[in-house]
């Protein structure tokens, strides 16, 4: 597998993303996005692996679209009670193992990701596994869910991610407005289809105007309902 250059500035296509945006687009707490960016991604990670995780814009701390999705993964095993220093060296390890700075996001990892009782378990092959010990049994209807609603390219690597699942029209593509969440096939933010919505305006008028169908009207509607 290709090994990426690390995305520690801003740079174009690999998606800006604040706490805020962290929050909406993964249906996350803010508050709980806020802490562990700051205490375990940018210290801890940042620290212990030599690379940097984020940067600032303006005084507001943002990440990539690829250590975005790592960090869903992240939150969730921390949700459960592991360790951080268990994520960190099975992040090394896997890092390693599939030479990419982005383990967390690859397909293999994502889908192979299971759990034996309140163990967590990485299955590499059949014979090779990395296990992580949690307090409570981690959801993996959250991990699986999650992994359905990605797209992934030929090294395997997160891609796009679709809020609403990959039947909606809205995506998060960092190839499109710095990767903030748009209707598919366009650079048009569902929060503008979903003013003129609130502002009374028919759907059939907003279709027409932004020359887009009622179901693309229709999901970016659900989309900003969801993340108010």
């Amino acid at each position: 597998m290709e090994n990426f250059e690390f995305e520690n500035h801003l740079e174009l296509g690999t998606g800006i993303f604040t706490v805020p945006d962290i929050s909406n687009i993964l249906n996350l707490n803010y508050k709980k996005v806020h802490s562990l960016l700051n205490e375990y991604w940018d210290k801890r990670f940042a620290s212990e692996l030599g690379k940097k995780y984020s940067w600032s814009i303006h005084n507001n701390k943002a990440v990539s679209f690829h250590t975005l999705v790592e960090f869903y993964i992240f939150f969730q095993l921390k949700e459960v009670g592991v360790p951080t220093d268990q994520i960190l060296n099975a992040h090394s390890d896997l890092s390693k193992r599939f030479n990419t700075t982005f383990p967390f996001a690859i397909s293999e990892i994502i889908n192979k990701m299971n759990c034996v009782g309140k163990r967590i378990v990485f299955e590499i092959n059949e014979n090779d596994l990395i296990n992580l010990d949690s307090t409570k049994q981690l959801n993996m209807k959250f991990i699986k869910s999650f992994a359905h609603k990605l797209d992934f390219d030929n090294d395997n690597l997160a891609n796009k991610f679709y809020p609403l699942g990959k039947a909606k029209s809205v995506v998060v593509d960092p190839s499109h407005q710095f990767g903030q969440p748009v209707i598919k096939n366009t650079n048009i933010f569902p929060q503008t289809i979903f003013n003129l919505h609130k502002a009374k305006e028919t759907k059939k008028f907003i279709a027409e105007s932004y020359e887009i169908s009622l179901k693309q009207v229709n999901d970016a509607i659900e989309y900003c309902k969801i993340v108010a």
